[in-house]
């Protein structure tokens, strides 16, 4: 006869939990171990502040009775959700457990992801969903996918106003992985794959044959399909990334990103006074440039793999959080194509978003010019960085350190654009186009006709960088507000942003703009 005395009660309320608490079972757990993967709950600890974690519906059950589920019993349906706190600040979670029917997202267990959300809006706070599960509960049929919508729809409800993470742990296929999608950051690890539709699947319909790491492995989609942002070499990894991440976001959109006592100084960095080659034709890492500015040296790369010719990240000056756009020289000169364009443009509209500073270092040669940039549409990409940048109503800041040329000089948050403040080194060349191939162009006949053609060239370019690329002439026309030495960037760049914390930024009143998808 069952114990109904308190204690008795009590007593049943723990074993149930212990019960419940254990997922799967002691042999599924071994297993998820087995394969170098933590458990649901491990992962929310390590995540997590010790002791701060308060789980939401551990008694949830699922309503299917088709299907021999009628008498099944699944701990937390699958999931486990709740709040908790990171490094002292409030966010909520959801962290699917495979070791409970793989993990699959019926209707309660979306239910649950979706009420979590739903919480993180109501107080502002980040939401980060671990995902690891073999996709929609087939025993549940259009319920389960009722459930999917019901948390597509709350991505869209919390985008813009609280950070969003995802975490792909394991397997994250079909439906699955637009969620993911739909949030702003998506780390994965090596042992994870995710895809639309898996390698059988591709197999049957178009007879190719791929294996699921190299369609949907996070190295797949961090060099190939942009779809990632971080990769992590197991869970431990990821969600230090995770924590790491969120120590440079605010919690919401109307907060400001916590301002961390880091690095004070603003003594001059001789070395950036030499970082840049002096033949102006050579490439150099424009991380090396970053590093010599911000706090520490600290840069949080996003989606290093992809697009490696524009580089984007979170780092700190005097503490304060701001998002880092630059060229890279190391790769296609710097040029802006297709992919960079939408890389940088996404970022700029986070930033934007949540109330971080947008720094811009320029050194680009202009847009990368091909037939199949062309056909791939680089006229209505490349447009998407110049929409993110004039939308914005951050502070925005640019330092022009070398090549500046065409509509990509444009493109990079000029002046026109909106810059707030324009830096640039003695070193820029702010032009249409290269001195080379202007007097090409201008002065084709006069070369044609000297006697000496590889001297006149060279005296001709050097006139017309004097006369037209010297950042001396953009700082006559104000569309640079200083020449500075590389040495002291970053005491500008911090005095700027102290002056322009306070920014506003007036816009015409509207539904929103129509960036061109």
């Amino acid at each position: 006869m069952a114990d109904k005395s308190m204690q008795g009660l009590v007593d049943a309320l723990r074993a149930k939990r212990a019960q419940l608490e254990q997922g799967g079972g002691a042999e599924r757990l071994a297993k998820q171990k087995e394969q170098g993967k933590l458990t649901a709950r491990e992962r929310v600890a390590a995540l997590v502040d010790a002791e701060s974690f308060e789980e939401f519906g551990l008694f949830a059950q699922h309503r299917q009775s088709s299907f021999g589920m009628a008498d099944k019993e699944f701990p937390a349906d699958g999931v486990v959700t709740g709040a908790a706190a990171v490094d002292g600040r409030l966010i909520h979670l959801a962290s699917q457990d495979f070791t409970v029917l793989g993990g699959s997202a019926g209707e309660v267990h979306s239910l649950k992801v979706a009420d979590a959300m739903q919480r993180s809006l109501k107080t502002g706070s980040p939401f980060v969903f671990i995902n690891d599960s073999g996709g929609a509960r087939v025993q549940e049929g259009i319920d389960s996918l009722s459930g999917y919508g019901q948390v597509f729809y709350a991505n869209v409800l919390l985008s813009g106003v609280v950070p969003q993470i995802s975490l792909i742990c394991g397997p994250c296929a079909g439906g699955a992985s637009y969620s993911p999608a739909l949030t702003d950051f998506i780390i994965q690890t090596r042992k994870a794959q995710m895809f639309i539709t898996g390698p059988q699947v591709i197999k049957q319909v178009t007879g190719e044959d791929i294996s699921a790491e190299a369609l949907g492995g996070a190295d797949a989609h961090m060099a190939h399909s942009g779809v990632i942002h971080f990769v992590a070499e197991d869970d431990e990894e990821a969600v230090y990334v995770c924590r790491r991440l969120l120590s440079f976001l605010p919690s919401n959109n109307l907060d400001e990103a916590p301002r961390l006592p880091t690095d004070t100084s603003v003594d001059p960095n001789p070395q950036l006074n030499d970082v840049l080659p002096v033949d102006p034709k050579k490439g150099y890492d424009v991380r090396n440039v970053i590093s010599g500015i911000v706090d520490q040296g600290d840069l949080l790369e996003v989606q290093a793999g992809y697009a490696m010719n524009m580089v984007v990240g979170f780092a700190r000056i005097l503490g304060r959080s701001v998002g880092i756009i630059a060229n890279q020289p190391l790769v296609l000169a710097g040029a802006i194509d297709i992919n960079a364009a939408n890389k940088a443009a996404r970022f700029i509209r986070f930033c934007n978003a949540f109330n971080i500073p947008i720094i811009t270092f320029v050194d680009v040669p202009g847009y990368l010019p091909g037939v199949e940039q062309e056909y791939g549409g680089i006229i209505r990409n490349g447009a998407k960085l110049l929409f993110a940048y004039s939308a914005a109503s951050v502070p925005k800041i640019q330092v022009i350190l070398r090549k500046s040329y065409g509509g990509a000089h444009v493109a990079m948050c000029s002046k026109d654009l909106g810059a707030d403040s324009s830096f640039a080194w003695p070193t820029a060349e702010i032009a249409v186009m290269g001195a080379e191939g202007a007097v090409e162009i201008v002065f084709r006949k006069e070369m044609q006709n000297a006697t000496d053609k590889a001297a006149r060239r060279a005296e001709l370019i050097e006139q017309y960088r004097q006369a037209f690329a010297s950042p001396y002439i953009a700082a006559g026309r104000r569309l640079v507000d200083d020449i500075i030495e590389p040495a002291h960037t970053r005491r500008h760049l911090a005095q700027a942003l102290e002056y322009l914390q306070n920014k506003r930024d007036q816009r015409p009143p509207k539904k929103h703009g129509l960036i061109p998808l």
